[in-house]
């Protein structure tokens, strides 16, 4: 059933169907129905296939007005799927605190790890020395060396981007190149020799078994080299150390997640920070938890009797607990993905998928003959060809503009105007509801932790970075699910390099 929202009754004539056409393809409330609570209008639902089986048989010459098809097949097939009313993101929290429950308990199942990260305290802002840093978790590998003095924080540093194959290849190659890339940076730095404490941001699933020993439970965000998941990863980094470049002795003070290295550079200039999250090629988010609540806690329960929880959140939904708000696009890109029926909140929110999910729902309007004249050619028929940074630049200033010339650039295509405002339309829904999501997770996190008042999220990653309204949405988003918080979010950039830094920081001091 589609829903048309409009003033009065439902238009009998021809002209007035086209105008109820313009007036749902360019209403902002039709953009965003969740927001929409005018109860002075009036909601007709009929049954869409029906209605275009009427229209097609007795009034052909309608369908040679692209506007109107076009805007029936979003209304029905489309923007609607993208649609997470308020109601459904409340009902998430509670699901969501169940199983950050049953992920901290011993025994029982969840789709959240709730992983302690057996960090127990955050800076304090008088951390000093020198130490580097490792930064693995997406397409690139940076090393960095940070200097800490008087709470401010010099870096050095470099980006290695890493090919597919060796992110698919095998776990000897994986670390040579890690290796090989450390070297690099070693030489380029004139550091020899000297033992400088390291911290090492690996942000994959692992089983923490102390601040420096963790073993992969499983490879995300693209990643599949052999012989790694259930290898102790610090290990397998020494080994391939001692074998490509034996002059440098390494002493790994710590192995940590991105969103505990984001929260821990955000700490030491921001002390209120209680949340670490990642928004980027994947998604994750952190928190401290009292050592009571933590029943699989291992380690001493002496001062500070907290823990940094790793939640792993990107595995939310596995269980089934979005089924409700799955589309048809979000089970197509899991059956082609590399980890199929893992990640579902990941898949659902994070940069490497966004683009993919608005290709998937535009070729739908393809194949309905709604967009593109029924012709997207081959460039755009390619698998993951739509990636997440045109997204980013057609919900931003100049949209139109950038999506017209995207599609010609990238893909050839010469799109009418209501090509481009179907493609902006899109965009912009996919990116709500990503952003909707990922605040839902945050409003669960807050709410079970009672800190909803004058406390800082703090974010990194490349899509919270360069994607222009994902802030605010998510902002918008938890002043919907609590409202009167004063929360702040913080851009801790760089934290998942720098934060690993801090974490090797405070467990020399």
């Amino acid at each position: 059933m589609a829903s048309l929202t409009r003033i009065g009754r439902f238009p009998p004539s021809i002209q007035s169907m086209q105008a109820c056409g313009l007036q749902c393809l360019r209403s902002s409330r039709w953009q965003q129905p969740w927001l929409s609570n005018d109860s002075s209008k009036e909601t007709c639902s009929i049954s869409f296939n029906a209605w275009l089986g009427f229209t097609k048989q007795f009034f052909p010459f309608f369908w040679f007005f692209p506007f109107f098809k076009s805007s029936l097949c979003l209304d029905d097939n489309v923007l609607n799927k993208f649609t997470v009313s308020t109601e459904t993101l409340r009902a998430m929290i509670e699901q969501f605190h169940s199983e950050m429950a049953d992920g901290l308990s011993k025994d029982k199942k969840s789709s959240l790890k709730m992983l302690p990260s057996f960090v127990r305290s955050t800076p304090t802002g008088k951390e000093s020395g020198d130490y580097l840093a490792l930064d693995i978790g997406g397409t690139n590998f940076r090393v960095l060396r940070c200097s800490l003095n008087d709470g401010q924080i010099q870096t050095n540093a470099e980006v290695y981007p890493m090919s597919s194959e060796v992110m698919t290849g095998t776990g000897r190659d994986l670390f040579a190149f890690i290796a090989d890339c450390i070297k690099s940076f070693l030489q380029k730095y004139d550091i020899k020799g000297s033992n400088i404490p390291l911290g090492f941001t690996f942000s994959f699933p692992c089983t923490q078994h102390s601040l420096n020993r963790a073993t992969l439970i499983t490879w995300t965000k693209g990643f599949t080299a052999s012989g790694v998941e259930g290898e102790e990863v610090v290990q397998l980094l020494q080994n391939a150390l001692a074998e490509r470049c034996p002059d440098f002795k390494v002493n790994v003070a710590a192995i940590v997640n991105d969103t505990v290295g984001t929260l821990m550079a955000s700490a030491y200039e921001n002390p209120k920070s209680v949340i670490g999250l990642i928004i980027g090629t994947g998604t994750n988010a952190c928190y401290m938890e009292q050592l009571d609540a933590v029943e699989k806690w291992t380690g001493d329960r002496d001062d500070p009797k907290q823990v940094i929880i790793n939640i792993e959140w990107g595995s939310f939904g596995d269980h089934g607990h979005l089924d409700n708000i799955r589309t048809g696009f979000d089970r197509e890109i899991d059956e082609h993905s590399l980890n199929r029926g893992k990640n579902t909140f990941e898949k659902m929110i994070s940069g490497m998928y966004l683009g993919e999910v608005v290709r998937l729902a535009a070729l739908l309007l393809v194949k309905d003959g709604a967009l593109f004249n029924g012709n997207a050619g081959d460039k755009f028929n390619i698998r993951e060809s739509f990636e997440t940074r045109y997204v980013s630049e057609i919900v931003g200033e100049n949209g139109a503009a950038n999506a017209r010339e995207i599609l010609k650039d990238k893909f050839g295509i010469d799109a009418s105007e209501s090509d481009v405002d179907t493609i902006v339309k899109l965009c912009n829904a996919a990116s709500v509801r990503a952003g909707r999501l990922a605040a839902t997770g945050i409003a669960a996190i807050l709410l079970k932790i009672n800190e909803t008042k004058d406390r800082i999220v703090a974010v990194d990653g490349s899509v919270y970075k360069k994607h222009p309204t994902f802030a605010k949405i998510m902002s918008d988003t938890l002043s919907e699910l609590i409202p009167g918080n004063t929360i702040s979010w913080v851009l801790a950039d760089d934290g998942s390099g720098v934060g690993a830094a801090m974490v090797a920081a405070v467990t020399k001091v």
